[in-house]
């Protein structure tokens, strides 16, 4: 008898739209794409169309009431239409939590990467101003995830938080980290050569290395009144800071002139992986004082870099460096420089730290995770 033939399981992964420009939610989407390819599974990528909100609209709030109207009005019975034929549906942000009623009673899988806006918009962090209509978002959002019956959360800190926000919820809980989302590792010379030739930096230079975008919770500032403390000690007198990422604040940059900083502190932004990664093999160490993260990436670029990380002394910072870093307050400027000064004898042996914490961290393991909560769902179904 001829053997009939199975079709391979159906995966849909519902992304971010695109508008909003979530670099690190569609390369994580991409992963995940990238995973369940490898292993077999037939998926599609879908996501709420931009239809309005890819017209020229003239100003930034305009377009995010607009952007509404594609992802909450038009979107849902699209997405519904995309994922009709699937055996399975994992949306990979939690911000898109309430399309979870879209899929009714097929097999479905939530990420979420961190409860920052939600808490955020319930006022649990001071001087944090979030919007009515903010506030009503996030509620939606937390009500949402709070209903899933199955979670993937991208860090332990972020599992926390998520029985912190949902204490009474049913589902089943999986804690897969992040492995990295692009093929960080030490540059050549040449390469970092160009890219401080690209920065106007002398080749000989000493740096410390920010990277960030300009959420309060990144403590850009805290970096800026950091590194006015460490210049003032002998160890770091012929050092630069570099801060890549988004454009300063203004906040920051009335900062910058007051400190009298000039060139000592430089400015780069719009850097592809390529620069970045040459940034992070040619500094002497990452600063990254974060206050909150989800997980904290730029930790494991720089060290998949044999870049030496001085972050946080608080989860999820201290889950994803491990022992390979060093570790700071950075609610106090004075003290944070201080910590840093103090543990300097440490930076050379937290090259090799590093390589060997990345390696907890490999896609295959990531890989592994989500293809068993995949068969679990088609099991459970």
């Amino acid at each position: 008898m001829k053997p009939q033939h199975v079709r391979p399981t159906r995966i849909k992964l519902i992304s971010n739209y695109l508008p909003d420009d979530q670099q690190s939610m569609r390369r994580y989407a991409s992963l995940l794409h990238r995973i369940a390819s490898s292993a077999g599974y037939d998926v599609e990528t879908v996501r709420a169309p931009a239809i309005l909100g890819r017209l020229p609209w003239p100003t930034s709030a305009l377009r995010k009431w607009i952007g509404y109207i594609d992802k909450f009005i038009i979107g849902p019975p699209v997405l519904r239409w995309k994922i009709r034929t699937a055996d399975i549906v994992h949306i990979c942000d939690h911000s898109n939590a309430m399309y979870l009623k879209l899929v009714g009673s097929k097999p479905a899988l939530i990420t979420c990467h961190d409860l920052i806006a939600v808490f955020s918009a319930m006022g649990r962090y001071k001087g944090v101003h979030v919007g009515r209509t903010g506030r009503l978002l996030q509620k939606w959002i937390a009500l949402s995830l709070a209903s899933a019956q199955h979670v993937v959360c991208v860090s332990q800190k972020t599992a926390i938080d998520l029985c912190e926000l949902a204490p009474d919820m049913k589902s089943s809980l999986l804690i897969i980290h992040n492995p990295l989302n692009w093929n960080f590792r030490p540059a050549p010379r040449d390469q970092v050569q160009l890219v401080l030739e690209h920065l106007h930096l002398p080749s000989d230079v000493q740096y410390l290395l920010h990277v960030g975008g300009n959420q309060w919770y990144k403590n850009r500032l805290s970096v800026m009144q950091i590194w006015s403390q460490l210049v003032q000690m002998p160890e770091f007198e012929r050092f630069r800071l570099v801060m890549a990422g988004k454009p300063w604040t203004r906040q920051m940059r009335e900062f910058h002139a007051l400190s009298n900083f000039g060139d000592r502190v430089v400015e780069a932004t719009g850097l592809e992986n390529e620069l970045l990664r040459a940034l992070y093999t040619g500094a002497t160490a990452l600063l990254f004082p974060s206050l909150e993260e989800g997980f904290g990436w730029p930790i494991l670029e720089a060290q998949a870099c044999g870049c030496p990380v001085i972050t946080t002394n608080r989860a999820p910072m201290t889950e994803v460096a491990g022992d390979a870093a060093i570790l700071i307050d950075p609610s106090n400027a004075v003290e944070a420089a201080k910590q840093i000064c103090d543990q300097w004898p440490r930076v050379p042996g937290l090259r090799e730290a590093g390589f060997r914490n990345v390696s907890r961290f490999a896609e295959s393991g990531a890989a592994t995770a989500y293809i068993a909560a995949y068969e679990m769902l088609l099991r459970a179904r």
